[in-house]
């Protein structure tokens, strides 16, 4: 296949706006799967990610198609479009000459567009704008085309009118990615340069990592070089995604394709990594991408003691693929050994989370989310905390600072009241405010991360009625009026329900905390007492009553003080019993304990 007709291009877009649907309708039209093999997202190929609805992680397809009697090789990348994802996004387009910018009829410009549409201008990309979903009654393609102009600063002249869900202007879609896209530069002279995009784990063949081929060429049985680490290995199977699985003898400048080369270390290949030859290594390794550094973070235990090494295990799996998850050990006083694990946003959490009870089969727990806090201390020093449990007490610490956002929101007008009241009470502070079109206003605010990880989406969509949508970016760490919120059970602190909050909402927070616990502590023979501490006092308390057995039962009539006798005795035992018991606290609890009434 000559160069000259090769063409790199990824599909971005908001979340649903019909990114998979485009992506299934050009496997189709090219004839790389036939329509019995085809079927919905056929790339998503993920459970969590057909349960869901949405794409998780970058898949890849080589397409074949003629076009003015010549033959061309289309390398498709579609991508993820909740904001959680982006650095998948990010990876994709580091692969690629051009891009199809979706955007739906219905919807118009949405936030995550504008930030995957200024993601590919980063990377000097060729930006096709696609406007999908004409079939709609609520459909309304130049006002589409006026927003594409007006938000993103790109001209919608070429704007291609698509509607994906019935293969309706699909043609001129492959028409426009071989006309506008270019083909992919390359050094003729040069030694092997690959660049790692993805990678993961096969149990039957080792570490499969999926390459773009920017200089010289790869063949089956050559001897490679993974640059950072310069560990060597054979490679012995090469291919490309059709989206089937298809080995080939050679992968040339411009192929994106997977290679095997029986590598049992999963760390030994990282994403980002330079692949070069063995024996001829090329000089110009890439700089390998920047590094995802995640800001929010939990707990991960395995409700099975004797799973861990199973759960450390999956975990490593999960972050061959996941470039953004960290992992460390940690022991929990009530959870016992696990993992504090770290997330580009709480979908991913939510995400690795299924895939290890799915994929896995490993029944977990994992505790309520946190941000990455900047501790100043007395002496001077800066230490960053994770877990709550782990700050330093109050004597010794001079200020508190934490990660802030710059939050894009794009609503209709109508709903601007709602959407700055939730932003004020979210400790949030304005920056601008722009209408894109006469009804269509975008909001910018600095808001700390902390507030936007649990319920501030959902709090979002229902006062919008579903139709504002909002794209973030880590700032810098601000100092913030902050403290440690402390769970104890029976006078004992929980470790693993401990919390950083704001000074003024503590005491509020603390009665939505207890009150939500209190309903999955079960009854015991003797009183629990739930309570919050701040500081060293004690701010809010919920009781769950003691099981109560009738001891009077077998008490036929006599003296009253006989009756008094066995009520003491019940009463000492009880109180014994509240000494030397342990309450157990159900899973649901961890689970259920971040869904406070903020």
């Amino acid at each position: 296949m000559k160069v000259d007709n090769v063409r790199n291009f990824s599909i971005i877009a908001h979340i649903d706006h019909g990114k998979s649907t485009l992506a299934d309708r050009l496997i189709e039209n090219t004839g790389s799967l036939s329509r019995r093999e085809m079927r919905e997202q056929v790339l998503d190929s993920l459970d969590v990610e057909r349960k869901h609805g949405i794409t998780i992680k970058a898949q890849s397809a080589s397409l074949d198609y003629e076009y003015n009697g010549k033959r061309y090789f289309l390398n498709m990348i579609d991508t993820p479009g909740h904001v959680d994802f982006g650095y998948e996004v990010s990876r994709s387009l580091s692969a690629c000459e051009g891009c199809l910018l979706v955007v739906d009829a219905s919807q118009g410009v949405e936030a995550q567009t504008i930030a995957n549409a200024y993601a590919a201008i980063e990377n000097n990309l060729e930006i096709i704008p696609v406007i999908n979903k004409i079939d709609l009654p609520s459909a309304d393609v130049d006002k589409t085309k006026q927003e594409i102009e007006d938000a993103l600063g790109i001209s919608s002249k070429n704007a291609i009118e698509i509607s994906a869900k019935n293969n309706v202007g699909i043609d001129n879609v492959l028409r426009s990615i071989i006309e506008y896209i270019p083909a992919p530069e390359y050094d003729p002279a040069g030694s092997l340069r690959a660049l790692t995009i993805d990678s993961w784990y096969d149990n039957y063949r080792g570490v499969v990592f999926l390459v773009r081929i920017f200089d010289g060429e790869l063949h089956t049985n050559d001897r490679i070089m993974i640059y950072s680490n310069k560990q060597k290995y054979e490679v012995e199977e090469i291919g490309v995604f059709t989206p089937k699985q298809k080995k080939v003898d050679l992968l040339g400048p411009g192929s994106v394709g997977y290679v095997v080369a029986n590598i049992k270390n999963i760390r030994d290949v990282r994403v980002g990594d330079t692949i070069t030859l063995a024996e001829n290594p090329t000089k110009n390794p890439f700089n390998g991408f920047k590094k995802a550094k995640p800001f929010v973070y939990a707990g991960i235990y395995p409700t099975d003691t004797s799973n861990y090494e199973n759960l450390k295990e999956a975990l490593e799996k999960l972050q061959l693929n996941d470039a953004s998850l960290t992992i460390e050990k940690e022991k929990s006083d009530s959870l016992g050994f696990g993992f504090r694990c770290g997330f580009l946003g709480v979908l991913s959490m939510n995400i690795t989370k299924e895939r290890i009870e799915d994929e896995f089969g490993i029944d977990i727990v994992i505790t309520a989310p946190s941000v990455l806090y900047r501790i100043k201390k007395t002496d001077g020093t800066f230490q960053d905390v994770s877990n709550p449990s782990l700050l330093p007490p109050p004597q010794k610490i001079e200020a508190i600072y934490e990660p802030f956002a710059d939050v894009d929101i794009v609503t209709p007008a109508k709903f601007i009241g709602n959407i700055l009241k939730l932003l004020q009470e979210k400790r949030g502070k304005q920056k601008s405010m722009n209408y894109i079109s006469s009804n269509i206003v975008m909001i910018k605010y600095s808001l700390p991360l902390s507030e936007i990880i649990i319920d501030f989406y959902d709090k979002m969509k229902s006062l919008s009625k579903g139709y504002a949508s909002f794209d973030y970016e880590i700032d810098d760490f601000k100092q913030s009026e902050l403290t440690k919120l402390t769970v104890l059970i029976n006078s004992d602190e929980i470790d693993s329900l401990s919390m950083i909050v704001p000074k003024e909402r503590s005491y509020r927070i603390a009665r939505d905390v207890l009150r939500n616990l209190k309903q999955y502590i079960p009854k015991q023979l003797f009183e629990v007492r739930i309570q919050a501490k701040v500081g060293g006092k004690i701010i809010a308390k919920e009781r769950v009553s003691p099981l109560r057995k009738d001891v009077l039962a077998k008490c036929y009539g006599g003296d009253i003080t006989r009756k008094r006798k066995l009520l003491e005795k019940q009463k000492k035992g009880k109180k014994k019993m509240k000494q030397l018991g342990k309450v157990s606290i159900s899973k649901d609890a961890f689970v259920h304990i971040v869904e406070m009434n903020d």
